[in-house]
């Protein structure tokens, strides 16, 4: 698994890349770029299975993905990349998979500290992380602070994260300052709702990408996605480029946002 986590001659490999030619940067900047994508991350156990190889193998492929999309996003003008890491409904995966993929978020982290802040990524996250491993927890919590003044991209990782629990959560949470005064029950909006979700700091995504051609939702961010343009694609996340990137942009910014009008 080490070997698919990008190292520091990666990184410089993807410093010196440029991943659009000037045409496609011109094309991109004459509409409206989403603010703020977010991604379902689907395929990377299929793109073991077909190439032969571990789920582990696959998953270590999908994290390479992962940093060069981080960076795509940010040359194209989005502000906020939030991506569907780990779902609640993932601790059903067998043992031997969640601890390889804790590890795996352990040594992404680790690795890709110094990238991310000097590539201007600021990293946060979504979900119930208490149930994560402490020293994976550690870890996150150094790399939040590390890259905390970055200001060109917001890297957002949904971990131990699901929609409805997400809101369940919330409500607990206007439950409690409803009856300790903080909230009176009368103004309870939608807005006030949005503001007690784990995306409160961000506007509402604008567009979802999900690979490997699964058309749901499957649980990701079921508040906030309501009025987002949807985007899939059959390319498996590990195969996902960054002209898969510039397709789906391209693609919502041909679309006429009507938000229910």
């Amino acid at each position: 698994m080490n070997s698919l986590i990008i190292d520091e001659t990666q990184a410089a490999e993807f410093d010196n890349e440029e991943f659009f030619s000037p045409e496609e940067l011109t094309a991109v900047s004459q509409m409206p770029v989403p603010q703020h994508v977010a991604i379902i991350m689907d395929g990377n156990r299929r793109w073991a299975k077909r190439n032969n190889l571990p789920c582990a193998i696959g998953h270590g492929k999908g994290a390479d993905t992962i940093t060069m999309i981080v960076r795509a996003a940010a040359k194209l003008g989005i502000r906020v990349l939030t991506v569907y890491s780990f779902s609640t409904e993932n601790w059903g995966r067998s043992a031997e998979e969640v601890d390889a993929l804790m590890l795996l978020f352990k040594m992404y982290l680790e690795r890709q500290k110094d990238f991310m802040v000097e590539e201007g990524v600021r990293l946060d996250a979504i979900g119930d992380l208490a149930r994560f491993p402490a020293d994976v927890r550690e870890v996150l919590d150094d790399c939040r602070d590390a890259t905390k003044l970055g200001k060109k991209i917001d890297f957002v990782l949904a971990l131990n994260y699901g929609g409805r629990d997400d809101i369940r959560r919330a409500v607990l949470a206007m439950i409690d300052d409803c009856e300790n005064g903080k909230l009176a029950k009368e103004t309870i909006s939608e807005k006030t709702i949005s503001q007690y979700l784990d995306t409160a700091k961000w506007p509402d995504p604008q567009l979802l990408i999900r690979t490997s051609g699964e058309k749901r939702l499957s649980n990701f961010l079921l508040w906030q996605l309501s009025y987002a343009e949807l985007y899939v694609t059959d390319v498996l996340w590990p195969d996902f480029t960054e002209k898969d990137l510039l397709d789906a942009v391209f693609v919502y910014q041909q679309r006429e946002r009507r938000l229910g009008g």
